[in-house]
């Protein structure tokens, strides 16, 4: 443990509970209503209101081997190939084997797929797929399918919910065993102020880290909470530097920040076009599928397309569908594009890269346990060893689904007891960050770890990113009146600092160009010695900690096992200690 804990008020009210699950998503929802089914008393803690996380954005859909003639063992080979050597193959096996059967008890959960005529479920390809595996609802709205499905359920189920709530930290007893956690209800919430809630098991499905970029398709409460919260804990994460820009995302200006509409994968599986503002099909000739290419090669293209015209975006052209296939297939799309004075029917769509998905996060087994005993994650926030370097289109719901039923299952067989909950006074308080340095981070993780990557792009970053550190520190030490004052904004920011810091040591460490890690500096991929995973942790001085592991293997995360790691090669970022 590391004893770090964020700034704020002690708790002033607590719920008792078996297993608390943070997160409402489709990996948090699935969990919760495993273990309530089993007699747990189980709470959820959200931090908007129930189907306000990234789930509900999901459009292109769940991809699983459903069809005639597909089989997992394809589906497996698929993600292999996407996750650029870096998959944990054991992982990804499991999710293509069971995934089928689990969307299925999805479906019973009432779920409602689109189907073709003959009442099969309509299957759909996207980036990476050389089948057609991606079942839908709504045409383009399965994220929000499932999330209805799955928040109706649990209010049938009458669970517990506590919505509107940020999660701070992990509460732990006194042998350093997950008790539960604390957090902060805002203005709508059942309480008032920052409580407890006590449980020996605890489940992270906080999703994702988007808003660590200036744009994104992650909603606005996608701020690395959970990771942020893992390394305080003392938690190992792993992979945290690849994080997947998606190609196609609606260009709204260069100005543009924060959520920024989704143009999904599912058009150019239908048979949409990328060109350049004279009509050139670009992709042809890049890679064997095209524009169907790993989502990593198609952001890669697009940039460097970008680069060669000096413009700020390409196009994508899907004019041939016409009105009727736009207006059923892609209804939630027509409508953003529309919005913003853009119709496809009429005319190409102006796209652009933006920060998507974390292929990386907290360390975690085949059954979501991480290396802090008690403690779970499941979903976008963890880092299981599926996705590798990159992840496969729409494969993010599917391991949310599968890892979810493992991890209650896990639970449930366990039983976990905790001692009392310890309240941390002799911690070491982490120096809050000012609100207003949100927008820094941003810009300083946009221009410096991007989509292009190098030496000196990353080193400025570093830089850049540690004067906020030091300067937070330095306020609280010297008791200067600009010190942070606790409250939601703060605690997000200093989030969002942590992440960061964490992502760009990971990612100067890595100097290869390897699924969404590019380094222009680096440009070829280096089996040799990076065919390897960086596993990091926390110091009590809130210092990144760094180990390369010795093989491409995930490695176990049971307390009493390090993972194989090798010496940490050299770094150049002041705030980073290297490993033996």
């Amino acid at each position: 443990m590391t004893g770090i804990r964020l700034t704020a008020p002690a708790p002033g009210w607590s719920i008792d509970a078996d297993v608390v699950v943070v997160g409402s998503g489709v990996a948090g929802l699935t969990t919760a209503l495993r273990c309530a089914a089993a007699g747990l008393a189980t709470v959820v803690v959200t931090k908007a209101r129930l189907d306000d996380g990234s789930t509900r954005w999901a459009q292109g859909g769940i991809a699983a081997a459903l069809g005639e003639g597909d089989t997992p063992e394809q589906h497996l080979d698929d993600t292999l190939v996407a996750g650029a050597g870096l998959c944990d193959e054991a992982a990804v096996r499991m999710l293509v084997t069971e995934g089928p059967d689990a969307v299925r008890r999805l479906i019973g959960t009432g779920a409602q797929f689109d189907t073709t005529e003959s009442g099969d479920i309509a299957l759909t390809r996207e980036g990476g797929h050389h089948r057609r595996r991606i079942a839908h609802a709504g045409g383009d709205a399965t994220g929000a399918e499932i999330s209805r499905a799955l928040v109706e359920a649990v209010r049938e189920a009458a669970l517990h919910t506590v919505e509107n709530a940020l999660v701070l930290d992990l509460l732990t007893d006194a042998k350093g065993r997950t008790a539960g956690v604390t957090l902060h209800v805002m203005g709508e919430g059942q309480h008032d102020g920052v409580g407890a809630v006590h449980a020996p098991a605890v489940v992270l499905a906080t999703g994702g880290m988007g808003q660590v970029f200036s744009a994104t398709t992650n909603p606005a409460v996608s701020t690395g909470d959970g990771v942020a919260l893992a390394l305080r804990a003392g938690a190992e994460v792993s992979d945290l530097e690849f994080v997947q820009f998606h190609p196609t995302v609606l260009f709204l200006g260069a100005g543009s920040e924060g959520q920024q509409p989704l143009v999904s994968e599912a058009v150019r599986g239908e048979g949409a076009h990328l060109v350049d503002a004279a009509g050139t099909r670009f992709m042809l000739g890049q890679h064997e599928l095209a524009e169907l290419a790993p989502r990593d090669i198609v952001a890669k293209a697009i940039t460097r397309r970008m680069e060669l015209l000096g413009t700020e975006h390409m196009y994508l052209d899907a004019r041939h569908f016409g009105a009727e296939m736009w207006e059923q297939r892609f209804p939630t799309i027509l409508a953003a594009c529309r919005a913003h004075g853009i119709d496809p029917v009429t005319e190409p769509v102006p796209v652009a890269p933006a920060a998507h998905y974390a292929s990386g996060g907290i360390r975690t087994d085949l059954r979501g346990r991480t290396t802090v005993p008690g403690l779970y994650a499941c979903g976008e926030v963890a880092c299981t060893g599926v996705h590798g370097a990159n992840r496969l289109a729409s494969n993010s719901l599917l391991e949310g689904l599968v890892f979810a039923e493992r991890i209650a299952a896990d639970i449930v067989e366990d039983r976990p007891r905790a001692g009392a909950a310890e309240t941390g006074d002799g911690g070491e308080p982490s120096p809050l960050i000012a609100p207003e340095a949100r927008s820094t981070i941003q810009r300083i993780m946009t221009r410096g770890a991007g989509v292009l990557r190098s030496a000196e792009s990353l080193a400025a970053a570093a830089e850049e990113l540690e004067a906020l550190h030091n300067s937070a520190a330095s306020a609280v030490e010297t008791d200067e009146p600009k010190v942070a004052v606790p409250g939601v904004e703060a605690w997000e920011a200093t989030n969002l600092l942590l992440v960061s810091r964490v992502l760009v040591a990971a990612a100067r460490q890595r100097e290869e160009t390897r699924g969404c890690h590019w380094r222009e500096d680096r440009p070829e991929r280096d089996d040799e010695n990076w065919r390897r995973h960086l596993v990091v942790r926390l110091t009590p001085e809130r210092r990144p900690v760094l180990c390369r592991t010795k093989t491409q293997a995930f490695g176990p995360v049971h307390p009493t096992q390090a993972p194989d790691c090798a010496a940490a090669p050299p770094t150049h970022s002041a705030d980073v200690t290297e490993e033996p």
